[in-house]
């Protein structure tokens, strides 16, 4: 059975396994005890994270679009005393001794870093870190026990949708794509499709040509893929300008990282898009529920899956329990058995999970009314020309708003339409009044949006108080 394929070879399970031992072998002979991976989707990365598993080495997954100020962050509080890396990037680092090897026919250089020890809470198998801000990355410490947990969660939830072919569609050093889109094909036997992201037709952050990937799709037919939501919209605008449809291979679109929105999935199912939201978080271990094809219910996050459970607190708060993070890097505090996630939510009588928003990004206007500004935002986004939207108002009479157009030739007057459009199903109070464009895409390359595409809300209000004429002291 192929367990990897890279469009130009496969690796079975057992080659695959074989070149993980080598390599872990290798790690213990030189002491490795904390290894970063700064590279693209290839199966170098797949047999380093298993390798690293075996050998009992702390894994610290880095993706490529991180500064050189964030990479000296991460390196340094996670105690990273070894760095895999092409070659031409570990020329960032020329003073540490670095040696050639090769990993799953990719050349790398394994990087010699001096950096001591770390605290860490027991039983740390992977660092996961916060990105795409402008400050310090967090460290979310991971145990193997939790990541497995959730693997095995989302094998069983899925069994009958029979998986045999995923197409990973987002970077691994993000924890979604890593537990979801490898752990969980991996271990159902299933094969995973790793190309490098450029192939995809995603470059940095957020740069996305819908187009490329339509064809990768056509050309590797999938049975899943996980998509950020900006991916899916991308795509089901390309879809309908073309007039065509998505293969009949697919049998899930996983979509999470931020809210999809319900006319994004319908547009997406009328372009043959098996499109279904999930929702989780890194102190989980990634994803804690999930809509299925035939078990969905739109503007629903879905129902908790079976490693996972969810609860609400009297003030509203989602807390989940059953795969938790083991705590984070520098902080001696392991986590609570229930953690508060910081989102607003309700469960209904059939166990379907809404997310209402970040319990601290409660707006209040100046006339005392409470709004969340990720209900107005929603709808926005699910006007077509609107591709990405951050409401502000704290404080203020009116809401206002910093508009990403889906496509850079969409019109002002055209994104005006989509304001008055989504104002028509608001009440009043929570009409957006002022807007602008944005002066720099919404990702983490600009410092506006993280690897998942959730705003830096401080970052596009200061670059854009001005058109707003919202004072920021």
């Amino acid at each position: 059975m192929t367990a990897l394929d890279n469009g130009r070879r496969s690796w079975g399970a057992a080659e695959l396994d074989a070149a993980a031992s080598a390599l872990a072998g290798r790690l213990a002979a030189q002491r490795t005890r904390v290894l970063a991976t700064l590279m693209d989707n290839t199966p170098a990365w797949v047999v380093t994270d298993l390798a690293c598993k075996q050998a009992q080495v702390v894994h610290v997954p880095l993706p490529l679009f991180f500064s050189s100020e964030q990479l000296s962050h991460v390196l340094s509080a996670a105690g990273v005393d070894t760095l895999l890396t092409p070659g031409a990037l570990a020329a960032r680092w020329p003073d540490a001794p670095a040696i050639a090897c090769e990993i799953a026919d990719e050349p790398l250089a394994m990087v010699r870093l001096p950096f001591p020890a770390a605290p860490m809470p027991p039983g740390t198998t992977k660092i996961t870190f916060t990105s795409g801000t402008t400050g310090a990355p967090k460290g979310v410490c991971l145990g193997a026990d939790s990541m497995e947990r959730v693997a095995s969660g989302l094998v069983q939830a899925m069994a009958p949708l029979d998986i045999r072919r995923h197409l990973c569609a987002l970077p691994f050093a993000v924890l979604l794509e890593n537990i979801a889109g490898l752990m969980a094909p991996l271990a159902r036997g299933a094969t995973c499709i790793v190309l490098p992201l450029k192939e995809l037709g995603l470059e940095g952050s957020s740069s996305f040509d819908a187009a490329r990937f339509h064809a990768v799709v056509e050309r590797h037919q999938p049975n899943s893929v996980i998509l950020l939501p900006q991916m899916l919209r991308a795509w089901v605008h390309h879809l309908l300008g073309a007039g065509a449809r998505a293969p009949a291979s697919l049998r899930m679109v996983a979509v999470g990282g931020a809210a999809v929105g319900v006319r994004l999935l319908a547009a997406a199912r009328s372009v043959g898009l098996p499109a279904c939201e999930g929702y989780g978080l890194s102190e989980g271990a990634s994803v804690q529920t999930l809509n299925l094809p035939g078990a969905e219910r739109d503007g629903s996050a879905g129902r908790v899956l079976p490693h996972a459970r969810l609860r609400i607190a009297a003030d509203g708060e989602i807390e989940v329990a059953g795969s938790l993070f083991s705590g984070y890097l520098g902080d001696s505090m392991p986590p609570p058995a229930w953690w508060p996630t910081g989102d607003l939510g309700s469960i209904d009588e059939d166990g379907f999970v809404y997310v209402r928003g970040r319990k601290k990004l409660v707006l209040i206007t100046s006339f005392g009314r409470n709004v969340s500004p990720e209900w107005i935002e929603g709808l926005l986004r699910d006007e077509s020309a609107i591709g990405q939207a951050v409401v502000f108002g704290d404080g203020q009479a009116t809401l206002s708003a910093v508009l990403w157009p889906l496509q850079a030739e969409v019109r002002d007057a055209d994104l005006q339409a989509a304001i008055d459009a989504a104002n028509a199903r608001l009440p009043d109070y929570a009409r957006v009044h002022r807007w602008t464009r944005g002066r720099a895409p919404f990702d983490a390359a600009s410092g506006m949006a993280t690897t998942n595409g959730r705003p830096q809300r401080a970052a596009i209000l200061a670059a854009h108080a001005d058109a707003l004429d919202i004072p920021t002291t």
